[in-house]
């Protein structure tokens, strides 16, 4: 631990922070994490970490991808068991074994990798396994209320009746959402419940936290967000390499530097990479008239060789879809696509490898990985084979190993790459396409989940791809992202581009007027 860090340390507050429904130094937790340890195979993932959460509070979890947020908060819910230590609610030692164990004391959570049954209907979803019966008999009357009163707090527009896997991500980010706040828990976990919303979508959240708050329950969250952090929490517990940096009282924090320097121990540059100044090339890729019935309408634009486009819009505005009709993961009505001012005919995405195209898809899980294969064979997912028809183990290891080096990360390629964190994986999936010959480069949401400084990297990366002259088209609902890194922002609504802004013109103002104007 940092002198500076170990300095600002605090012992729980004297006074009770805005919303809690305790007092002074006597209030007890309504969770406490006492030296809490968990070891993977080669991987000492928690280290005697501890932490205390209060009614009527948000306690912000802080850490780079890695840092044992996750491994903790599913060891609080009972999804891993820890090696050692304890864990307390109200004061009284608990034991989970499973995270129905958890929700009976009054847990929620809200994972940062979707835990959908995705194959049901939202409804279905909210009330799995809290299913209110009648002579034997499901109500399905009375779980129709109860989901779309939850689902309301949260502005949902999209169909409850539908499998939730036809949403978009951001969507069934809500849908998890409204699940926890359902439960009517004691104490809510949140791991990155805003990486996947817009800004709007994000403001309803904290308004939901705030009724939260107000109503005494505790708010575990977790966000890379470092604004989110400052705005919303009361405590801020940090974590770095498995191991407890400490504690801070909001009062304590005077800027976002001050959190990075709680989490990295380092400074970090400022969002955003300026581009080399060199003026764009001829046109990367060209997209003409494309449609796919219902969610993209008459789409056209085009992104040249050695510069940034941002396509911003609100969750549902079909940003998703235009890119999945590109690369021909979705079957699009009409529209032309032009790589290099070539037309190019792409019916399924292996087409669209062939001729240039990668996506770095928003859905790394389900749609980027292969979970249980490794984190080498992932990066080498798409090589040609060696001899017999497989690549050796060892040209894998080599070769990950060396993909992944720009990516500033540390991990053991043989292992599977489900036991990586979020940010990590998303590393994977960068590596492999960077090892790719495309000339363009689509990124949806490439830093979702991701911590403030593999962020930085990540953004250095797309700059550095343009100004080696690749298209890049970059996908976010990160406001803030897409301002720093655009050299000129789409704004999408309701499947249709309804504005172009260059640099100077592109302002959060402009931009949400325009994604959201009637």
């Amino acid at each position: 631990m940092s002198e500076a860090v170990s300095q600002a340390v605090s012992e729980p507050a004297e006074e009770p922070a805005r919303g809690s429904t305790g007092s002074g130094t006597h209030r007890v937790p309504a969770l406490e994490v006492r030296d809490l340890s968990k070891s993977f195979p080669g991987v000492k993932a928690l280290e005697g970490v501890g932490f205390a959460a209060y009614a009527g509070e948000v306690h912000t979890l802080l850490g780079e991808n890695g840092a044992g947020k996750s491994t903790l908060l599913k060891t609080v819910f009972g999804v891993q068991r820890p090696d050692s230590g304890e864990i307390l609610v109200d004061g009284k030692p608990v034991s989970f074994t499973e995270p129905s164990d958890a929700m009976a004391v009054g847990i929620a959570m809200v994972h940062q990798e979707l835990s959908l049954v995705s194959e049901v209907t939202a409804i279905q979803n909210l009330v799995l396994g809290r299913e209110r019966r009648r002579l034997g008999v499901i109500d399905w009357r009375e779980a129709r209320r109860r989901a779309t009163a939850a689902l309301e707090r949260l502005r949902f527009d999209a169909p409850i009746d539908v499998p939730v896997s036809r949403l978009s991500v951001a969507q069934q980010q809500l849908v998890e959402l409204a699940r926890a706040i359902s439960t009517d828990a004691r104490i809510i976990i949140m791991d990155e419940p805003t990486a996947s919303l817009t800004s709007a979508e994000s403001e309803r959240l904290f308004e939901v936290i705030e009724d939260l708050r107000s109503a005494g329950t505790a708010v575990i969250y977790v966000s890379h967000r470092l604004k989110e952090v400052l705005d919303l929490s009361d405590r801020v517990t940090a974590l770095r390499d498995g191991c407890l940096v400490g504690t801070k009282r909001r009062s304590e924090i005077a800027s976002e530097d001050d959190l990075v320097q709680m989490m990295v121990g380092r400074e970090l540059a400022a969002l955003g990479v300026s581009g080399s100044g060199a003026e764009p090339g001829e046109e990367g890729l060209r997209v003409e008239g494309v449609s796919v019935p219902g969610v993209v309408d008459d789409v056209s634009f085009a992104v040249r060789r050695g510069e940034v486009v941002g396509l911003a819009g609100m969750v549902g505005a079909g940003r998703t879809e235009l890119a999945r009709a590109v690369i021909g993961a979705d079957r699009r009505s009409s529209g032309e696509v032009y790589v290099q001012g070539e037309r190019v005919r792409i019916k399924r995405p292996g087409d669209a490898i062939a001729a240039g195209i990668a996506l770095l898809t928003e859905d790394r899980k389900h749609q980027g990985l292969a979970l249980d294969m490794t984190t080498a064979s992932n990066v080498t997912l798409m090589d040609p084979p060696g001899r017999g028809g497989l690549l050796s183990r060892r040209r894998q290891k080599a070769v990950a190993t060396e993909a992944l080096k720009p990516l500033n990360t540390k991990m053991q390629v043989d292992k599977p790459v489900r036991t990586l964190s979020g940010g990590n994986q998303q590393k994977v999936v960068l590596a492999r396409w960077l090892r790719t010959e495309s000339n363009v480069f689509i990124f949806d949401e490439p830093t979702r989940g991701i911590d403030v400084g593999a962020k930085g990297e990540i953004h250095a990366i797309m700059r550095g791809l343009a100004d080696a002259g690749k298209a890049v088209l970059m996908i976010s609902s990160d406001l803030p992202e897409v301002l720093a890194m655009s050299d000129r922002v789409l704004v999408m609504r309701r499947g249709r581009v309804v504005a172009e802004l260059d640099r100077d013109e592109a302002t959060e103002e402009s931009v949400v007027r325009h994604a959201a104007a009637e």
